[in-house]
């Protein structure tokens, strides 16, 4: 089995740049607990999809070896800095890019100094303790015309071109629940989810996850997505999706809650 663990995580900065807020460093320790249940997994890789990675005209994958750099959020830019320093598996990259080209999707790499990594990128990476030399990275862009179908497609071929290796995977989708935010400033400490009826809908999607009813997910997702303004159409779901082969066994959410107003959470898929 080339897929060895699984994971949905937020990619907002706010845990990591004000971890002095305990309502939203609570995602930091889960972070690290799902860190540490990936690196448990053994992988020889983790093929990772954020949802903060626009492109547009191509599949974009990250083919540079080592990206480093200091990145300070568009959003959040007054709470300070995010530094990072990731490691690329540009070999199964290359290949991922090649399969892509091969099943009709156009695609190319990224590899040049100071390349802009996005920010759910960055903080997945940092929190969950991967992305290092030991532990490299397969990084691929959210085009903003692919829909869930493709996205689970694209996941799939990345899979298969890790099996063709015979590389372990974990893959990683980065990105939000429930989308509307606060948009007045409020007192950190008292964060919550904006809306109580997107929190009913974050809340009935992670049981379902909890149960492993992919039938059941399948058909509420349509209506989850529209009521509950789920970031980027629940397309880093899809990408876990179609890396498992549209299944899995259940799940263990390790943290959920609410990020200036947007839902968030940790979840381990049980593959």
């Amino acid at each position: 089995m080339s897929i060895v663990s699984a994971f949905l995580v937020p990619g907002s900065p706010l845990p990591t740049l004000r971890p002095d807020v305990q309502v939203w460093n609570q995602f930091n320790l889960a972070m690290q607990r799902a860190g540490a249940s990936l690196k448990e997994s053994r992988p020889d890789v983790v093929m990772m999809y954020s949802t903060q990675w626009f492109a547009v005209l191509d599949e974009i994958w990250l083919t540079r070896k080592r990206s480093q750099d200091i990145h300070v959020d568009e959003n959040w830019h007054e709470f300070g800095e995010l530094s990072y320093d990731l490691y690329s598996d540009v070999e199964l990259a290359n290949l991922c890019i090649q399969s892509c080209e091969k099943q009709g999707i156009h695609a190319r790499g990224a590899d040049y100094q100071n390349f802009p990594i996005d920010t759910g990128t960055i903080v997945a990476s940092n929190s969950m303790g991967i992305g290092g030399e030991s532990l490299p990275l397969v990084v691929a862009s959210n085009n903003l015309y692919d829909n869930g179908q493709a996205t689970e497609k694209l996941a799939a071929v990345a899979v298969a071109c890790a099996k063709e290796q015979g590389k372990r995977v974990a893959i990683v989708g980065v990105g939000g629940l429930s989308g509307s935010v606060f948009t007045k400033d409020i007192d950190p400490s008292t964060d919550r989810i904006v809306k109580p009826e997107e929190d009913e809908w974050n809340r009935r999607m992670l049981g379902l996850f909890e149960s492993g009813d992919c039938t059941s997910i399948r058909d509420l997702m349509p209506a989850y997505i529209k009521e509950a303004r789920v970031d980027m159409g629940f397309k880093h779901f899809n990408w876990i999706l179609g890396g498992l082969g549209g299944s899995f066994a259940g799940a263990t959410v390790h943290h959920y809650g609410a990020l200036y107003g947007s839902g968030g959470a940790v979840v381990e898929f049980h593959v």
